[in-house]
């Protein structure tokens, strides 16, 4: 199912786009986890919990009087998730060809200018493609992690390590553009995917990019300068695999 994101400052274009998406599941076999409208932009991205061509945003570029921050927030979204699903919603299409610069692959520009009814179409046209095409863009070199509560797709190169989180029943994933927080255990993650090490009760690694390990002291090192612990009766292990990796 979908997770759908609202980026919009005006009220009645809000409840338009609102009243769109609900038609498209009422009249489409289209369905969604949740629906969340925001109007500013620091808002979205503090809401954002999961990665994944499940997660879809429709984005105004011009946000408060701001012209192009609408492409702002899709580069900082692209940056967390390669796979999320962009749409613009805006009057201005002429910044169509720029959002190339901004490399934020947007699937398509809905103007706000069309009427009602092919307004309706454009929004059916861009979620039912996304809802028929979950997954499918699932590149093999990524990790996916599916529970109730969570679902992560990145790529195996982005990912640093795991580790669990001061938060009951939370995860941290870190990544080399990032971090983010969901549901679940390193025990299970340790299990999703051979490419990943339990290297430690609190942390999963990702062997691939660790660039040092210090023997001694039991820590192994990323090139964002992150550190992990390490058990001891786990490192030689781990040792072999960072060396055939």
């Amino acid at each position: 199912m979908l997770n759908i994101f609202i980026l919009e400052d005006d009220f009645i274009q809000q409840s338009r786009l609102e009243k769109a998406i609900l038609s498209c599941v009422e009249e489409t076999s289209v369905k969604y986890k949740s629906l969340e409208i925001f109007g500013k932009p620091n808002q979205l991205l503090d809401a954002i919990q999961e990665t994944g061509n499940h997660q879809f945003f429709f984005l105004d570029i011009e946000i408060k009087g701001e012209e192009r921050k609408g492409m702002e927030i899709a580069r900082e979204i692209r940056e967390r998730d390669p796979y999320a699903i962009i749409v613009f919603v805006t009057t201005h299409s002429e910044f169509m060809p720029v959002t190339y610069r901004y490399r934020v692959s947007a699937l398509d520009f809905i103007d706000k200018g069309l009427s009602n009814t092919e307004f309706q179409k454009a929004v059916n046209d861009v979620l039912v493609h996304a809802f028929e095409n979950i997954d499918h863009t699932v590149a093999e070199n990524s990790f996916v992690y599916k529970t109730e509560n969570a679902h992560i797709q990145v790529p195996f190169s982005d990912i640093l390590y795991f580790e669990t989180s001061t938060t009951i029943h939370k995860v941290i994933l870190k990544t080399k553009t990032g971090q983010q927080e969901f549901y679940g255990k390193v025990s299970e993650i340790a299990k999703a995917d051979d490419c990943l090490y339990h290297a430690h009760r609190a942390y999963v690694v990702n062997p691939a990019n660790i660039i040092k390990v210090d023997r001694t002291n039991h820590i192994v090192y990323f090139e964002n300068g992150d550190s992990c612990l390490v058990s001891r009766l786990k490192q030689k292990q781990l040792v072999d695999l960072v060396e055939n990796s």
